[in-house]
């Protein structure tokens, strides 16, 4: 794949490699990127600790959308749902 480069050319080819992959790292945190799928997977985990069903799961999803997410607030928003039905 590579042609069988000599060892100047392997280290320019890995350092390119290395800042491409900063660059998207860098990327992704200064957008949504990682912090809102880290954050979505800590919403669903939680969810499935407190044994929430899809529905349940689906309406707290949406209704904590934009909030910043702790166990306590997520469980709370679980029970106000439960009390609703």
């Amino acid at each position: 794949l590579l042609g069988k480069p000599n060892a100047k050319e392997l280290m320019g080819i890995l350092a390119v490699s290395g800042l491409a992959q900063n660059f998207a790292a860098l990327r992704s945190l200064v957008t949504t990127g990682i912090q809102k799928g880290h954050m979505k997977m800590h919403l669903f985990n939680i969810l499935n600790q407190l044994g929430a069903n899809e529905e349940e799961k689906k309406l707290i999803s949406a209704a904590m959308q934009g909030k910043t997410l702790s166990y306590s607030d997520i469980s709370l928003e679980l029970e106000k749902l439960r009390k609703q039905k």
